[in-house]
């Protein structure tokens, strides 16, 4: 059965080159186009299509604004597509709070050279993010920064991922969206498996999903957090900056974007620069970042296995590891170092995943102490740690 897709640009190019790509797999199916925001969210409420590719900016309503009122009024998984610039992550990482489910770079270039490559790309997002019928959901709800330590760059509504099944070949995306609470003491949740050894470093992997999923956890972390924090999220280079500004707008932690020789210190994160490597060099008080280009050859720049290796390295024993939603297997490698060390690893669960690929590769392989909901990682870091 053909995972049916609906086609959102003001492009008409756009539009037909994506229509023609798509129809040429197999397994997909272009069952109507629209223009703009508002024709969309028609459409979806007529077609009921699996999955909504949706530009960002359009005449009469934009995407990010059709895709906040697709999934209050007919929820569905969609995919963005955005400009490689900071204004088009800023509009992406909106998108992405209102309840879409992945992006890819808008490159006309590439869409018109080589429709191979960009099948395969489409292929494998659109079948991964593709979900059962929806039921409608519940009201949307906002968290704001914490009001004692709020800075100064700008934020939108902070809103649960879409959860995810494993169904069939492909990781399938199933809308959900609760009320996010405020930490007022710690949760029962937060009584888990203890942790058996002193931690030194948090450190934290992800991909699709992450950027909702890592807001959930670092606007509930203490500015007194007394590890510092190392963060890989799978981003274009044009994005993480961007990123890490929206994530330091909803912390009392510091977040930073990791530039080369940065000193890991207590109450920061750093998150790794897209499009390079991030490890861990000196020892002690003077351990530090280096970020390097890496190796080429190696499909994901940043690289949670990367990060998570040089963190078992240097800190042998002494890491909380933690990986979140994502499509593939990156950070299984690094957490199977972590556990050789005598570290421990966190994995989120499969419920509360947008794509339960990265997770439960390394649940797979039995690298995870414990599997844990993505509403309760943040209780469980405080209560682990400090």
């Amino acid at each position: 059965m053909s995972v049916t897709v609906l086609v959102v640009d003001d492009s008409g190019f756009f539009r037909k080159r994506v229509c023609e790509i798509l129809n040429s797999v197999s397994d997909i199916k272009v069952v109507g186009t629209a223009s703009n925001g508002r024709d969309a969210i028609e459409q979806v409420k007529k077609l009921k299509p699996d999955v909504v590719t949706m530009d960002y900016e359009m005449p009469v309503m934009d995407g990010v604004t059709a895709v906040r009122l697709i999934m209050e009024q007919c929820p569905t998984s969609i995919l963005m597509f955005s400009s490689l610039t900071y204004e088009g992550a800023r509009v992406t990482l909106d998108a992405l709070e209102a309840g879409a489910v992945d992006f890819l770079p808008k490159n006309f270039e590439d869409i018109a050279r080589d429709a191979g490559k960009m099948q395969d790309v489409l292929r494998e997002r659109i079948l991964a993010i593709a979900k059962p019928r929806l039921t409608p959901r519940a009201e949307v709800f906002t968290q704001s920064p914490p009001a004692a330590d709020k800075k100064a760059h700008g934020h939108g509504p902070t809103i649960e991922p879409p959860a995810a099944r494993r169904s069939g070949a492909g990781a399938r995306a199933r809308p959900s969206r609760v009320q996010a609470k405020p930490v007022t003491g710690l949760s029962r949740s937060a009584k888990g498996k203890p942790i058996s050894h002193p931690v030194d470093l948090l450190v934290i992997g992800t991909s699709t999903g992450g950027p909702v999923a890592l807001q959930k956890i670092v606007s509930k972390l203490p500015a007194a957090l007394p590890v510092p924090v190392l963060i890989v999220q799978h981003m274009p280079a044009t994005f993480t900056p961007a990123f890490a500004a929206r994530l330091n707008g909803l912390s009392k932690v510091t977040i930073k974007h990791a530039s080369d020789g940065d000193i890991l210190r207590k109450g920061v994160a750093l998150l790794a620069p897209g499009g390079q490597q991030m490890i861990i060099g000196g020892t002690g008080q003077n351990s530090h970042v280096s970020i390097l280009e890496g190796d080429a050859r190696l499909t994901y720049k940043p690289s949670v296995d990367i990060t998570f290796g040089s963190a078992a390295k240097r800190f042998p024993g002494r890491v909380l590891g933690i990986v979140l939603t994502g499509m593939g297997a990156d950070g299984r490698e690094g957490c199977r170092m972590l556990k050789s060390g005598g570290s421990t690893v966190w994995t989120q669960d499969e419920a509360s995943c947008v794509i339960y690929g990265m997770p439960m590769a390394v649940d797979k392989a039995g690298y995870s102490d414990e599997s844990i909901n993505i509403d309760h990682i943040a209780d469980r870091i405080i209560s682990g740690i400090m």
